[in-house]
């Protein structure tokens, strides 16, 4: 069985699409060296996201928002689980989103974020990092085009103003006895088109493979974690798998240690049609595909299930 991909973006991506493709076709995850996103800034958003973690409960609820389905500013402990999960996960976190101007025709699918006061830096420095998650996901998305046998910018008119948003996640330490391999984060699959993950090094980050096994994902200091989500496939008809995941707590010292990751959860414009791929559907049987529908339904429907909406 060959293993996950490691490759530098860095490289002419005509030189890596296929290794890519080939990784999400099989696993749906792949590792990403020389993505772009600077150290220093990688540096400082994790030093502002555990200074806002660290702030007093009260503090942070303030940031809580309303019937907004965790889309902006705080989700504390106890609200997200996995579809079909029967407990909720290990976590707390923080949604960055798009800002649109007012008038935008998408505006109403997208609200506007809020900014801690608290923790000074924090809104210049999570709207670069936002940016240069876009810059490292649309080069992703060309390399899958060329993988598909599709022209090279074909995806940047399907994520143009789309609903992506970027989060923040704290897992607190764990004390218990039972604490080594404990579920930080139920098994589940992601939403969206792209995931692309930062500070996966730390061990615990595991996928479902075909063959039903758990399989450790490991990464080097710096890569990026990039997967596949439930629209990309249901685009290509299942041909890029949304691998089912979970993050497990590790073994030994690093078990009862906290766990920052920053998850950026790259989505198509809310008004496009996910319609299967023509090079997607089987000509001895073309009409095993799913129906259209917009990215903005499908969404709605799977926050639902876990709990978000």
């Amino acid at each position: 069985m060959s293993d996950i991909a490691s490759v530098s973006i860095s490289r002419p991506l005509e030189q890596v699409a296929d290794d890519l493709g080939k990784s999400f076709e099989e696993y749906g995850f792949a590792v990403i060296r020389d993505h772009g996103i600077p150290q220093e800034l990688i540096d400082r958003a994790e030093e502002l996201s555990r200074a806002f973690f660290a702030l007093p409960a009260e503090a942070k609820m303030a940031y809580k928002i309303a019937g907004g389905g965790g889309a902006r500013g705080y989700t504390p402990f106890g609200v997200e689980r996995a579809k079909d999960a029967e407990v909720h996960d290990l976590k707390e976190f923080w949604h960055v989103g798009r800002e649109l101007p007012a008038g935008h025709p998408l505006a109403e699918f997208m609200a506007p974020n809020v900014w801690p006061d608290e923790v000074r830096w924090f809104r210049e420095t999570f709207a670069a990092l936002y940016e240069a998650f876009e810059t490292a996901g649309a080069r992703v998305l060309e390399a899958i085009a060329l993988h598909l046998g599709l022209p090279r910018s074909f995806f940047a008119a399907t994520v143009e103003d789309g609903n992506s948003v970027m989060r923040l996640l704290h897992y607190p330490p764990l004390t218990s006895a039972d604490a080594e391999g404990a579920i930080r984060a139920a098994a589940h699959g992601d939403i969206n088109t792209i995931t692309l993950l930062l500070g996966a090094e730390e061990a615990g980050l595991e996928l479902l493979t075909a063959q039903g096994e758990w399989k450790a994902i490991e990464v080097p200091e710096g890569a990026l974690v990039v997967n596949i989500g439930d629209m990309l496939e249901r685009l290509t008809n299942g041909r890029l798998r949304s691998t089912t995941h979970r993050v497990v707590n590790p073994r030994g010292e690093a078990a009862y240690r906290a766990r920052y990751s920053m998850p950026f959860f790259l989505h198509f414009r809310p008004d496009y049609v996910i319609e299967t791929l023509p090079q997607c559907i089987d000509p001895a049987d073309p009409k095993n595909h799913p129906e259209p529908i917009s990215s903005h339904d499908f969404l709605q429907q799977r926050l639902r299930e876990i709990n978000l909406a």
